[in-house]
């Protein structure tokens, strides 16, 4: 329970995950794999769906989506080795910001680059809060001193494990993974330096949110989806 108490949102988003699953392997039948129409009934991304219906909300519901056991686990086990820390370092709200932004702004650069593949998970927001653990250590790198530097060694290693994984397994989209990493990495660095700038990153990240809302329908038009 003092853990749970210590780390209420990391614990909550993996609570919430597994329900969600859960709920998704009785719609879908089956407890191993989600199947894909049962994804996208539950609110999966799926660019003619989220762009051209204007089903915005599935930028939301997607991140709490998984397409198997192996993934969630994967998923889920990632935020429970980052989460914790982000949670000891962020303010609660911050946490919260930096990962819901980092999972839509993912969603939003998958469905441009991938507009008729159905994308689900919470790799994106997980990259998210990964990057803005690394914006932490790169801001206090020489208060933290050694500290910093085995984390960023980490770091890197992790980065290319999943860079090389990504490669080799076509399913993962690595376009959700890097930019969910970009915007977190930005909020890892601005909160580090000022946590009152919290509402100038979340209006930033709003930003660049509506911005692409507003383009992409334009975009899918061009290519003739």
């Amino acid at each position: 329970m003092q853990e749970l108490r210590r780390f209420p949102l990391t614990y909550g988003i993996i609570l919430l995950c597994t329900a969600v699953y859960l709920l998704s392997a009785l719609v879908s039948g089956n407890f191993i794999e989600i199947d894909l129409r049962a994804l996208v009934a539950m609110g999966a991304l799926y660019g003619p769906l989220t762009v051209l219906h204007g089903e915005w909300w599935r930028l939301l519901s997607a991140m709490f989506l998984h397409g198997g056991m192996t993934h969630l686990l994967m998923n889920m086990v990632s935020l429970y080795i980052v989460g914790r820390g982000v949670e000891l370092y962020f303010s609660k709200t911050a946490y919260l910001a930096i990962y819901l932004f980092s999972g839509i702004i993912g969603g939003l650069v998958s469905s441009a680059i991938h507009p008729l593949s159905v994308g689900i998970g919470a790799s994106g927001a997980i990259f998210g809060i990964f990057g803005a653990l690394a914006g932490f250590f790169i801001v206090h790198r020489k208060v933290l001193a050694e500290h910093s530097r085995m984390f960023m060694k980490d770091f890197a290693v992790i980065l290319g494990l999943n860079f090389l994984l990504g490669m080799s397994v076509a399913s993962i989209d690595m376009s959700a993974h890097i930019a969910g990493l970009v915007v977190g990495l930005v909020g890892g660095i601005l909160l580090s330096k000022k946590p009152a700038h919290l509402a100038l990153y979340s209006l930033l990240m709003t930003v660049v949110s509506a911005v692409m809302v507003y383009m992409l329908p334009s975009y899918y038009a061009s290519i003739a989806l």
